[in-house]
């Protein structure tokens, strides 16, 4: 094969960007041979439940699905019957990188809500959280949340536990996008059910494509009255995969040990040391704190141009010229001092 890329080259745009991590790429290797059962009939989806269970309770069930777009679509819509909606974040992923699947292909209705950090409360979700019994407005049904959130910052275990007994206190249930799940647990040192299951979260999209996976993410229902008909709803949104033990053994390696938390340990770190690192460089402004691997800073455009030339990322917010940088669990010590070099060398020039 034609090599087509650096593979010495690392970009900070996304964590998806990087590649497979090798233990993952061999449970690809070992569950190759002979042939299993299609569909999720096969003993490595099935030795996935017991995995999922360790981590989030004996009630956990999972659905593996393609990708995060549909681990969140799958998942509200069997929250949610077609007269209700969903209460989420203004910055949430669902409202601002779906591309309106969730309205398009799940039916559902966004009740958004301005958040100084991409971080819901209580008191911001009674904003949205009104009209019972209104004929006229879509009925408030779920809270979604993020985390980590699309601004880089983290909730605490407390936090989501108040969201959810107020949630449930309204009648309301909870969903969780976990894309980055790993990486919050890591970054506050607690276990995943402490985000989740302890704190009263009910249905969870579970991510694992940005923490070393080559494709696959999960619905992962942790209140089984909270959510119907995921079987069938994951097959008519086409997330139903012929050969799912290849997904399966991919999240039995991540989970079944502790790559999931060295490999979003390594994430995190790596975001901190850019963050010191740009901080010390003149002219770098960094509008608010790093809690897991994102680093959010404001450049000079012309500096952002000439930069992005030689690194891929993405431009946040044109108007105030905010910029994020993600670390992955493949960035090195030397990648950020790379990058960070790369930063100071274009503000002096």
């Amino acid at each position: 094969m034609i090599p087509r890329h650096d593979p010495q080259l690392k970009a900070f745009a996304s964590d998806n960007y990087a590649g497979v991590h090798p233990e993952i790429l061999q449970a690809i290797v070992q569950a190759n041979g002979g042939h299993q059962i299609a569909y999720g009939d096969d003993v490595y989806t099935e030795a996935l439940r017991q995995v999922f269970q360790r981590h989030f309770g004996d009630s956990a069930q999972v659905w593996p699905v393609f990708n995060g777009t549909a681990a969140n679509v799958v998942s509200l819509r069997s929250m949610t019957a077609h007269w209700e909606a969903v209460i989420c974040a203004e910055s949430a992923h669902i409202h601002t990188d779906e591309g309106g699947a969730p309205e398009v292909a799940g039916g559902i209705k966004l009740l958004t809500v301005p958040t100084p950090d991409g971080k819901l409360t209580p008191e911001l979700i009674d904003r949205q959280a009104w009209g019972f019994g209104d004929v006229h407005r879509a009925q408030p049904k779920v809270v979604s949340i993020s985390n980590t959130t699309e601004w880089g910052t983290l909730y605490t275990p407390e936090e989501i536990a108040a969201i959810c007994a107020h949630a449930h206190d309204l009648g309301l249930l909870v969903h969780l996008d976990g894309s980055r799940l790993t990486n919050a647990a890591a970054a506050l040192d607690v276990p995943m059910r402490a985000l989740t299951t302890d704190a009263g979260v009910d249905v969870l999209s579970f991510g694992g494509t940005k923490i070393g996976l080559l494709y696959g993410e999960a619905v992962v229902v942790l209140n089984p009255s909270a959510a119907t008909g995921v079987d069938y709803i994951r097959k008519t949104f086409m997330q139903l995969s012929s050969k799912m033990r290849f997904v399966s053994a991919q999240f039995e390696a991540l989970l079944s040990g502790d790559l999931w938390l060295r490999n979003a340990r390594q994430a995190n770190a790596m975001g901190r040391r850019l963050a010191e690192a740009v901080s010390r460089i003149p002219g770098v402004t960094l509008p608010r704190p790093v809690e897991a691997n994102a680093v959010f800073a404001i450049l000079p455009k012309d500096v952002t141009e000439r930069l992005q030339k030689r690194f891929r990322f993405y431009t946040w917010n044109e108007a105030t010229g905010e910029v994020r940088w993600m670390c992955a669990f493949d960035t090195t010590e030397a990648d950020v001092d790379a990058f960070a070099a790369a930063v100071a060398e274009e503000m002096r020039a």
